[in-house]
């Protein structure tokens, strides 16, 4: 794939290529960048159609799920017609639909230690919209060992939170930027988070923060702007209140560092 721009592309992008810290060289990184997204659902829809639509070249999901009825409420990659669909077959066409530029691909599985090195090699990038701690944890230790960046975000009734992972780098105090593990150390013992089903969720939330994640995914991919590299940002919906946490590298003794 040339990076270079069709007269088609220039037209699509213009209100990217006008911005000083897009430009046309932003715009050819998103065409010649690889992504791959955990999950076609509440937090994957919206990461998956701004990709899209700023021009990804290469946009991969991994999902084993299929569309039912419930999903439709947040999941807006998908519709009434793709109900009973495989997950990446509803977002591959969703996607097709939206840019023919970009090319999709469907990984019908999950992401577990045993084979997420193979799943993200070739990437540059891995989101993170899983809803499960099993997968997140296993996607953030792949990725420090990958040397990949990582957006990572959660959601719950009417709150969400992100932030972007970057273990294997120096930040500008010198010290090793945190990983996942530095914020949360271990995963809560099972059964103490009730899920989406049994506890519920507000479908515009996800929406807000799976942009949030795209819009932090266009950042590490052109260059723009200062990631949420070491701070955690809070969104409370109900309070239309958002809120920063910033947290460093754990100390060999493993007490945070405030």
């Amino acid at each position: 794939m040339t990076d270079a721009l069709t007269p088609d592309e220039i037209e699509r992008y213009r209100r990217h290529i006008v911005l000083a810290e897009i430009g046309g060289a932003g715009q050819q990184r998103l065409k010649r960048a690889s992504v791959l997204i955990i999950g076609a659902g509440g937090l994957g829809a919206p990461v998956i159609q701004y990709l899209a639509a700023a021009g990804v070249g290469r946009l991969a999901v991994i999902d084993d799920d299929t569309v039912s009825l419930s999903n439709l409420q947040r999941q807006v990659i998908h519709e009434t017609g793709t109900l009973g669909a495989m997950k990446i077959e509803s977002a591959a066409a969703s996607v097709g639909r939206l840019n023919p530029h970009v090319r999709f691909e469907g990984m019908d599985t999950r992401l577990t230690p045993e084979n997420a090195a193979g799943l993200l090699a070739g990437f540059d990038l891995l989101i993170d919209g899983s809803d499960n701690f099993d997968t997140r944890y296993a996607a953030a230790d792949a990725a420090e060992a990958a040397k990949m960046p990582l957006v990572a975000g959660a959601v719950g009734r009417f709150d969400g939170s992100l932030t972007v992972l970057k273990p294997y780098e120096t930040g500008a105090d010198g010290r090793r930027n945190p990983g996942y593990r530095d914020l949360f150390p271990a995963p809560p013992p099972p059964g103490t988070v009730p899920s989406c089903a049994q506890a519920g969720i507000v479908g515009a939330l996800t929406g807000v923060v799976g942009t949030l994640m795209a819009m932090e995914a266009i950042k590490l991919l052109t260059g723009a702007g200062e990631p949420l590299v070491g701070r955690l940002l809070l969104y409370d919906g109900l309070s239309a209140r958002f809120e920063t946490l910033r947290y460093r590298r754990r100390q060999a003794d493993r007490i945070r560092v405030p």
